[in-house]
């Protein structure tokens, strides 16, 4: 991976944009394709891994596992590991991503609305999604 300069005019106007601007902030934590859609089914309450992988067919391991780590120390997340064979981990939403679910129904239902609108076709209902 190619080495970021430190004091690229970029790196410097993504510090400021992230001081001065929430939204900002907010893309930055849970930004990108595949987070909302970790949140989004972690809202429903704790899963283990496979879980989230069988709900999530499309991410690859390596994403999955690379987002739930940055959720995790971005403490949106909670990991929970047992110490038994085979290991048991588990993930649930931390308080900051409790935070987060008026957010994500918000993402949700305009999602099925707007699919309505253009498609025309019922597909889903937000009683279909976690809480």
């Amino acid at each position: 991976m190619a080495k970021i300069k430190a004091s690229s005019t970029i790196q410097e106007n993504k510090k400021i944009a992230l001081n001065e601007c929430p939204v900002t902030y907010v893309m930055e934590k849970i930004g990108g394709y595949w987070k909302p859609i970790i949140l989004f089914h972690l809202m429903s309450g704790e899963k283990r891994y496979s879980e989230i992988r069988k709900a999530i067919p499309a991410i690859t391991e390596k994403m999955l596992i690379q987002h739930l780590k940055q959720l995790e120390g971005d403490r949106i997340i909670l990991r929970k590991a047992k110490p038994v064979v085979p290991p048991f981990v588990s993930y649930s939403l931390a308080p900051a991503g409790i935070k987060l679910k008026p957010v994500l129904h918000q993402m949700a239902l305009w999602g099925i609305e707007n699919q309505q609108r253009k498609t025309k076709i019922h597909r889903k209902r937000m009683a279909d999604f976690p809480a």
